[in-house]
């Protein structure tokens, strides 16, 4: 067994407590949820209002109840009355108010609801919109929206503290890489079995592998599916594998001069060989993308939808009516002599991405398309979004972080785009039935509308699906009650105990 890199800490164990070693590719940038608030409801550190069971029904989270106003246009939620924050203040309406309040200032998918206005009121919290939105609930499940004690916040509104009301309160954050946390014994739920947690964010999945190899971890998120087989033959290890709600897919800014023509944006499409990238890099030829929704999406895939399909030779006609002819050097050129080059920006924190993104380099050069591949953070998406410098990006995005798949897709797809969605497109037809979807409550008229959209996507390929994603954990035996949340909401500690 190779050694690990001198560069990784080691986890440490957490004095007189027995601990739980937990490896995940996501670091802790910022304690704000606005920003990291993925790895906090991972590790139950905080609560949303309301939570999600496996099949992807709302439950009671701190809110106990939810009901709107006859009107639609105010939501008042009663919350759970023996709920405390870590620092074994009461959670009260007001103190609710006031972090989702702030939680409204921030980037997040509280925005895209129409709220004005969280307050309390004779002892519940209170949301008040500008027009109707029936899917305000499932919004307020997602982790930029988890509630935080008032001491969290320093003068200036920005958060000091990570005091949040889950079954593990922070002892320690070392920024970026690793924070501990240990039981709380003020929490009003079933008391843990695990005392303590240590984490560590490792973007490597070589390091993240080797560290489960070794025993050095107890639970690693995210394995690279080549190591799928040694990882199963290890005694020591149980590989659980999950279809989640998530699609790995090019974004590409439809804005850029070469991309803004469909028949190019289709050419792309076309080139991909999905079935052998996900035979051979995902162990799994099934996760091969027909469309941007997969099947454990069925409110959202379209069986009848016509397939994406690799056609070479309709890639290259394409490409000629839209006046590109190859040079000597089989790089397509413009009229103008303007070689067909492009960047494609993807990270590491997701092991299959960037042998993804070599894999259609090649499929791209193929038709002619010179593509340098650029690996790097992932914040880099957002920011190369928001500066216009991106051209085209591998992501993988998750549709399970709201409940309702409408929340990210408000984000991805409006008018503007968004940092992981749309960039340099935009459809009115989209944008109108996304708002509509929002107030609509007929299911026959939201599966209607929903059939719409994925057929307009389907169509104008604003972003180009390439592979539906598993999630792999590897468990120590030594743990039992081990599972896997099917919306990648939880790391499910405080359901663990040890075998031994």
């Amino acid at each position: 067994m190779a050694a690990l890199p001198a560069t990784v800490p080691l986890l440490a164990q957490t004095p007189s407590l027995r601990t739980l070693k937990v490896v995940s590719p996501w670091e802790v940038m910022n304690l704000d949820p606005s920003r990291t608030g993925h790895v906090f409801a991972r590790l139950e550190i905080a609560e949303t209002l309301v939570e999600v069971d496996d099949q992807g029904m709302l439950v009671a989270g701190l809110a106990s109840r939810w009901t709107p106003s006859p009107d639609g246009l105010e939501w008042r939620f009663a919350l759970r009355p023996t709920a405390r924050f870590h620092d074994n203040t009461p959670v009260t309406a007001e103190a609710v108010a006031a972090s989702l309040q702030r939680a409204l200032a921030q980037p997040g998918v509280l925005r895209n609801t129409g709220a004005q206005q969280v307050l309390a009121n004779q002892g519940e919290v209170v949301v008040r919109l500008a027009k109707p939105f029936s899917a305000l609930p499932a919004f307020l499940a997602h982790n930029s929206t988890l509630v935080l004690a008032p001491a969290s916040y320093a003068a200036d509104g920005t958060v000091q503290k990570l005091i949040g009301s889950g079954p593990y309160q922070v002892v320690d954050v070392q920024a970026p890489q690793s924070m501990r946390t240990r039981r709380f014994g003020g929490f009003d739920g079933r008391p843990p079995v695990i005392e303590a947690v240590d984490y560590l964010g490792a973007s490597r999945g070589e390091t993240r592998g080797m560290m489960a190899m070794a025993g050095q971890a107890d639970l690693v998120f995210t394995h690279d599916a080549v190591n799928y087989a040694r990882l199963r033959a290890n005694r020591r290890l149980q590989l659980h594998l999950q279809p989640l709600p998530r699609t790995i897919y090019i974004k590409l800014n439809a804005g850029h001069r070469f991309l803004a023509d469909l028949r190019v944006r289709r050419a792309i499409s076309l080139a991909l060989d999905r079935r052998g990238m996900a035979s051979a890099l995902m162990r799994s030829p099934d996760a091969a993308a027909t469309q941007l929704f997969p099947p454990i999406m069925a409110e959202w895939h379209v069986p009848g939808l016509a397939p994406l399909v690799q056609n070479v030779e309709l890639a290259r006609n394409l490409l000629r009516e839209a006046g590109w002819q190859a040079g000597g050097d089989g790089l397509l050129r413009s009229p103008s002599n303007e070689p067909f080059r492009l960047s494609l920006r993807t990270f590491s924190d997701r092991p299959e991405l960037p042998p993804m993104a070599t894999a259609i380099q090649a499929q791209l050069k193929a038709v002619g398309i010179d593509v340098a591949v650029a690996i790097g953070n992932s914040s880099e998406i957002p920011s190369s979004h928001q500066n216009g410098t991106l051209e085209l990006a591998l992501v993988a995005r998750n549709y399970g972080l709201v409940p309702d798949p409408l929340g990210s897709l408000l984000q991805d797809f409006g008018p503007k785009g968004g940092d992981w969605g749309a960039m340099g497109w935009h459809s009115p037809q989209v944008s109108q039935t996304l708002a509509d979807m929002g107030v609509a409550v007929d299911p026959k008229r939201r599966s209607s509308m929903r059939g719409a959209i994925a057929t307009i996507l389907q169509a104008e390929l604003p972003v180009i699906p390439v592979a539906w994603y598993q999630h792999s954990v590897t468990a120590s035996t030594r743990l039992t009650g081990v599972s896997v949340d099917p919306l990648e909401r939880s790391y499910r500690i405080s359901r663990m105990g040890w075998a031994t």
